[in-house]
């Protein structure tokens, strides 16, 4: 890697990955910068803390199914994958019963066998964060694990989907990416909705998917609007994943990086270099303009 990025005829980086490797490249290719031929072009997409937000009016059966396949699909290992909501107060006993009903239910092994809903994650690096963040949410006075919270790794790498309630608003839990399958709620009372939004916008530094789930179409405009900077791709009554490239362009920013639509025109025009060409058929022969003239 190091040796093409100080490559002078290096033209740019288009990179999916981690927030710190991108971190890097950007770095590496402005020490480099006096060496290039060309301003190199740089497009990454990153990391993600992706939200769901609960209004008092979402429906529950809907939101439950939202962040379990959100939060729990590939092991919670995809960017896009919810790892913190946000919930009426006025919904969250019913939800939460909901919740960890169907967690229970949800099955984890091998991914050869169909009706295993979740696999193993990735390596014993990813494993071992993830058991680190759950033993720290149950030691923690401010957090609480509601569901799962058991890490495995007899014939695999195995964490169960778990669902962790904080009420610590600038807990870690609900800034930090972990790419796995942890999934942690906050209770806000239903008043303080105005307030949670501009909470939820300063929390993280992350802006890649999110979702509203509300009945109530003047909530849902409004909250649009509020966090059109929260995320890249947001979704109105459904899981922040599930992005279909050449259907819906996908990409953040923030964090979460260039935001430059991975399958849309957008990000394909980052890649061409324009050339402008003028022909000019009666051409001047003198230099003077006419306002110079004297007379």
């Amino acid at each position: 890697m190091q040796d093409v990025l100080a490559d002078p005829s290096l033209a740019g980086v288009h990179f999916t990955g981690s927030t710190d490797v991108f971190n890097g490249i950007v770095e590496t290719v402005g020490q480099n910068i006096s060496r290039y031929r060309a301003y190199p072009r740089l497009v990454g997409e990153t990391g993600g803390k992706n939200f769901v937000l609960a209004h008092a009016s979402a429906n529950i059966p809907a939101l439950t199914a939202a962040i379990l396949r959100g939060g729990f699909e590939y092991q919670g290992q995809k960017c896009s994958a919810a790892s913190r909501v946000f919930v009426a107060e006025s919904l969250w006993p019913a939800l939460r019963e909901r919740l960890c009903d169907e967690i229970a239910t949800i099955r984890v092994g091998d991914v050869a066998d169909f009706s295993n809903f979740m696999g193993a994650v990735i390596d014993e690096k990813a494993w071992n964060t993830h058991a680190r963040v759950i033993d720290e949410a149950r030691t923690q006075p401010d957090s609480k694990v509601l569901a799962g919270g058991q890490a495995r790794k007899e014939k695999g790498f195995f964490v169960d989907p778990t669902l962790i309630v904080t009420s610590d608003i600038k807990s870690r839990l609900l800034r930090d990416e972990f790419f796995g399958p942890i999934v942690t709620v906050f209770v806000y009372p239903d008043a303080r909705f105005a307030d949670i939004l501009r909470t939820l916008d300063e929390t993280s530094r992350y802006a890649l998917t999110g979702s509203i789930f509300a009945s109530d179409r003047g909530v849902v405009a409004g909250v649009a609007n509020s966090l059109r900077n929260t995320a890249g791709n947001f979704y109105i009554n459904d899981k922040p994943t599930g992005a279909i490239v050449g259907q819906q362009p996908f990409g953040g920013a923030r964090a979460s990086g260039t935001n430059d639509k991975a399958g849309s025109m957008w990000n394909l025009i980052r890649w061409i270099s324009p050339r402008t060409v003028k022909e000019t058929f009666v051409p001047p022969i003198e230099y003077r303009y006419p306002f110079m003239n004297p007379n």
